[in-house]
């Protein structure tokens, strides 16, 4: 796959948003947290009503860049479930989930980062 940005010129933000919510087993409203917009915008943007603005785009590029590496990093996706639902020290105890839930992307790639690093959190 390319880049965030390219994946989300090739799929249409409906399919980004369903993808994401699939590979990173979150709900409609995790998601929206997560992208720091409404559900119903969400929605909007599944159904085609919408068309996500410029912050949005990149929220979701860094969501999209962080599902890449995310399959990248675990082989299978029970691995990857576990790694996302355990509290990580890194993350100050808090679940990468729970922690991408509370709007932080950033720290969950680093989480992520470190991990591919050997550092075992």
């Amino acid at each position: 796959m390319g880049s965030p940005g390219s994946v989300l010129l090739e799929m249409t933000p409906h399919q980004v948003v369903e993808q994401l919510e699939t590979d990173l087993y979150l709900t409609r409203d995790d998601l929206a947290r997560v992208l720091n917009a409404n559900v119903r915008t969400v929605e909007r943007w599944r159904t085609g009503q919408a068309y996500p603005q410029l912050e949005a785009r990149h929220r979701l590029a860094a969501l999209v860049g962080l599902r890449n590496h995310l399959h990248e990093t675990f082989a299978t996706p029970e691995a990857l479930r576990e790694w996302l639902q355990t509290s990580n020290r890194y993350l100050g105890w808090l679940s990468p989930i729970d922690a991408l839930r509370a709007g932080r992307i950033d720290r969950v790639q680093a989480a992520l980062e470190a991990l591919d690093s050997g550092i075992f959190l």
